[in-house]
């Protein structure tokens, strides 16, 4: 069972990295957090893993901070819950805020993340409510690493559609965030998160 990871970043997207270890190139799916972090391809990274096993497949999910783990495997024990949703939803909102809504019960927080519903959210709510206590004292948010080539806009957007958003709603959203903070926030444009989250604030 592969736990930990650590090697050659050959390869990143906003929902998956493919890192080389010993000569094997590992493909490992992440959430946008990790992928915000993460540096440019060809630097040495090291991610913690939860490895899924199907009679069809092996899945590595890569989270670069141990508690992001700890969460993700909390959220996969809900009904409901599998793998692929658990990194929607940790894409959805930063661990802090996604812990913090877990823990006071709120439902219209978690139900603005694509694929969760009322149901479902009501069930992780009622599953992890109580089991957060370790994780209280909040989880340090990604500090996102700088962009050196490619546009952040196609990013974000890759990022949204794979969420769940319709391609042309993500495009309005982004355009109409970059309009909304360009003005104070120069950044914003080479920012992936801060682009990323204004833009699902839009959305919203």
């Amino acid at each position: 069972m592969i736990a930990h990871l650590r090697g050659t970043l050959l390869s990143k997207s906003p929902t998956q990295a493919v890192v080389e270890c010993a000569g094997v190139g590992y493909d490992v799916s992440i959430a946008v957090s990790t992928f915000s972090a993460l540096p440019d391809a060809g630097a040495e990274i090291a991610l913690h893993i939860n490895t899924q096993v199907r009679e069809d497949a092996i899945a590595l999910f890569g989270f670069l901070r141990r508690e992001e783990k700890r969460l993700f495997e909390r959220l996969i024990t809900v009904s409901g819950v599998g793998p692929k949703l658990g990194i929607v939803i940790l894409s959805g909102l930063p661990p802090e805020s996604l812990t913090a809504a877990i823990r006071s019960g709120d439902h219209a927080q978690l139900v603005r993340i694509p694929g969760i519903g009322k149901k479902t959210a009501e069930r992780i709510v009622l599953e992890l409510k109580d089991k957060l206590d370790d994780l209280s004292s909040g989880i340090p948010a990604a500090t996102p690493a700088a962009f050196q080539a490619g546009p952040v806009a196609d990013d974000v957007l890759s990022a949204l559609t794979n969420l769940g958003y319709k391609r042309e709603a993500a495009q309005k959203a982004i355009e109409a965030a970059i309009a909304k903070y360009e003005s104070t926030e120069l950044t914003i444009r080479t920012d992936f998160d801060g682009l990323f989250r204004r833009s699902m604030q839009v959305m919203r």
